[in-house]
């Protein structure tokens, strides 16, 4: 079951006529959190106001490495203000490190940095869209079926060089396997060939919240297309910097990666 580890799910409400502030999901690092509040209030947290749709709904999320607090402000429609201090729960990661390598293994060329920074250009863009989407407020669904080949903030250390931590769930399956998307939204990126993810498909689902698909063999959608959850956004390969046919999926508030694995019922056993 979804949120199954009690120490960090949290669902509160106020006692009131109403409740005035319920809060669902995982204060831990990797969680994204949806909200409820009545409708014309105000949310801040840490001072960021988010965005809060006509029926009240927000969400919000938290990196791999987020504080151990966070502070959460609620003006009410009557003018009214709640203030929350968060409890974000720690976790610790996989540290792999790895010494030996040729060089040319680490560190980029330049022809190949000028890539990798235009890349960088086009993923950021998509990230910081803030739209009025509504498909952040659907139950998360797998992308696709098979073996988890990796996990969600694991690091290698390379000949001593810390790499960027991975940001979301590898899910190992044969070339050609369909990827869904994982809710509805609007397809924000799609580029064949990155130098990293290679085929690279991104959904915007509102408020912030992004997925990315990345090692696609086929890319099958374009930009600004609409998606609905399950939609085949393209298909398992191993394009980009991979070893093997998988799919890296990964969920994004703005610029925070968040982990999949905290918003779907655990791969069946079978698959998994």
């Amino acid at each position: 079951m979804r949120w199954s580890c009690a120490l960090v799910v949290l669902v509160w409400g106020l006692a009131a006529a109403a409740a005035e502030l319920q809060l669902e999901g995982a204060l831990i690092q990797g969680g994204l959190v949806r909200g409820q509040v009545a409708p014309g209030s105000a949310v801040w947290l840490d001072g960021w106001e988010l965005r809060v749709s006509a029926a009240g709904r927000f969400v919000f999320g938290f990196d791999r490495d987020a504080a151990e607090r966070a502070a959460l402000v609620v003006r009410h429609p009557d003018g009214r203000e709640d203030q929350r201090t968060l409890e974000i729960a720690r976790r610790t990661y996989d540290v792999q490190r790895i010494d030996g390598l040729p060089p040319r293994k680490v560190t980029p060329s330049e022809e190949d940095l000028a890539r990798i920074e235009a890349d960088a250009q086009l993923l950021e863009a998509a990230k910081q869209r803030d739209t009025a989407g509504p498909g952040f407020t659907q139950e998360v669904a797998w992308p696709a079926r098979g073996r988890i080949s990796g996990v969600y903030g694991s690091q290698r250390i390379l000949n001593g060089e810390p790499r960027a931590p991975h940001r979301g769930l590898d899910v190992a399956a044969p070339p050609g396997t369909p990827v869904g998307a994982m809710a509805s939204g609007v397809v924000s990126l799609a580029e064949p060939a990155m130098h990293f993810t290679g085929g690279t498909v991104m959904v915007d689902h509102g408020h912030g919240v992004h997925s990315i698909y990345a090692h696609l063999q086929d890319v099958l959608v374009e930009v600004g297309q609409d998606v609905a959850q399950g939609a085949t956004l393209g298909t398992i390969g191993s394009t980009g910097r991979a070893t093997g046919p998988h799919l890296h999926w990964g969920i994004y508030w703005f610029d925070r990666a968040v982990d999949p694995a905290l918003l779907v019922d655990p791969m069946p056993a079978s698959l998994g």
